[in-house]
């Protein structure tokens, strides 16, 4: 199953003098069991889409079906299928509202009618995800913690529904690179753990390179392309014109290209990268040893 986007667009405050088209008949689908990344530059209505995957906002024409569900509905199956979407805002920590960290994890599973054993249990879990020790955290107030460790929290409530579809709007936002890179890596962990979907809005076209399986590149709330990072970085022209860059990867690759280094073009993440030269660097030693002889 998926989520499908169809034809959707969205206008904001329609029929006023601020009257503004965010989406302008999108049509996407998000494959069941990936990593999605949509990317964008800022305006380019990547936000305004991710909020149609659970129904926080509705769109003026389209459809959102999530496992074949129309989530517009009013009936139990789309209430369920609108659970399953998560959502992570950016700067998440801006959602935190109880007395404890415990309190403020448990907040959605308790909404969910669980059981307090089960409750307890989705709270451990997402603080493990999140790496925040339960003995010392749960009872602290999240409006004392540091600004990553509130964003810890504020995920770890969304990872506490066990959501089969988990969006995340730019998670790392703020963070200095190796907490960028440890997020990444619980994300990626409780991707494999849980066999979730994840759709990952990003800025960062090296994080987008290294973990998304798919990729979708949003201009001016459209889809201005969509397809495997492969696909869709060697089009560098697309992403230029749609305000982005490759990964850093692809530019020191092209310079090594243009410097006569014989590596192939579409290289996009830093171990193919290293393959590619170390291969090149011994094909030319082989090379040049067989011409002394």
């Amino acid at each position: 199953m998926s989520i499908e986007v169809r034809n959707i667009s969205y206008v904001y405050m329609p029929k006023s003098p601020y009257e503004r088209l965010a989406l302008d008949d999108v049509t996407i689908t998000i494959p069941e069991g990936k990593i999605t990344a949509i990317a964008g530059h800022t305006g380019s209505g990547k936000s305004t889409l991710i909020q149609h995957l659970n129904g926080l906002i509705s769109p003026s024409q389209g459809c959102v079906l999530v496992d074949g569900v129309d989530i517009a509905g009013k009936g139990k199956a789309a209430r369920a299928a609108r659970r399953s979407v998560g959502m992570v805002f950016q700067y998440p920590e801006h959602q935190l509202f109880e007395e404890t960290v415990e309190q403020d994890i448990a907040f959605g599973p308790k909404n969910y009618g669980l059981t307090p054993e089960e409750v307890k249990e989705r709270v451990r879990f997402a603080m493990d995800f999140v790496q925040l020790d339960y003995e010392e955290y749960s009872q602290r107030s999240p409006f004392q913690l540091s600004g990553g460790q509130m964003r810890r929290t504020a995920i770890a409530g969304v990872v506490a529904l066990r959501p089969k579809y988990l969006v995340l709007d730019e998670p790392t936002a703020g963070l200095d690179p190796k907490g960028r890179e440890e997020l990444m890596q619980r994300i990626l962990k409780l991707h494999r753990q849980e066999k979730n979907t994840i759709v990952l809005v990003s800025h960062s076209m090296d994080d987008i390179a290294k973990f998304a399986d798919n990729v979708v590149i949003m201009n001016r709330g459209r889809v201005l392309m969509e397809g495997t990072p492969r696909e869709v970085f060697v089009r560098e022209d697309f992403i230029r014109q749609a305000g982005l860059d490759v990964p850093q990867v692809t530019n020191i690759v092209k310079a090594l290209k243009a410097g006569g280094m014989d590596i192939p073009s579409d290289i996009y993440t830093m171990d193919e990268a290293v393959d590619a030269i170390v291969r090149a660097i011994r094909g030319k030693n082989r090379a040049g040893g067989a011409e002394k002889c």
